[in-house]
């Protein structure tokens, strides 16, 4: 399956309803098609003017690595030195910290969402109930 824009504004309007019923801070969210292509991105008012660029790269290492974001953070305390490096060949653009899901159907990756705003478990909880109210297979790492 082929990650849509219908797709892509399902998992961003079930984010908003998530961040507002679990009382989060505004958030920003980004939705990349498994080939790291943007589809989707939002920004709430009140956020500030780095967070596309943190979204971005929560869910463009997750697309890049195969791995939720979740997983590069233990990888990077585990192996800070590689995932320096492969930051580096990413020019700058991963950001290894939770909030970056992997969308799966049927196991397979078809996006992923990375959100940014609040702290990064809430950003996580975020993109995972937006996957999973979508009908897809949300993996966090």
């Amino acid at each position: 399956m082929t990650l849509t824009l219908q797709t892509a504004r399902a998992i961003v309007d079930a984010a908003l309803d998530y961040r507002s019923t679990a009382k989060m801070k505004p958030i920003t969210i980004a939705v990349l098609d498994a080939g790291g292509h943007t589809k989707l991105l939002l920004r709430e008012d009140g956020t500030s003017t780095l967070r596309p660029k943190v979204a971005h790269g929560k869910a463009h290492g997750a697309i890049a690595l195969g791995l939720g974001s979740r997983k590069i953070f233990e990888r990077a305390k585990e192996q800070p030195y590689f995932v320096n490096a492969v930051n580096t060949l990413a020019g700058g653009a991963l950001v290894p910290v939770p909030g970056g899901v992997l969308i799966r159907d049927g196991g397979e990756i078809i996006g992923a969402v990375g959100i940014t705003g609040d702290s990064s478990d809430n950003d996580e909880r975020c993109a995972v109930s937006a996957i999973e109210a979508s009908g897809f297979e949300a993996d966090p790492g």
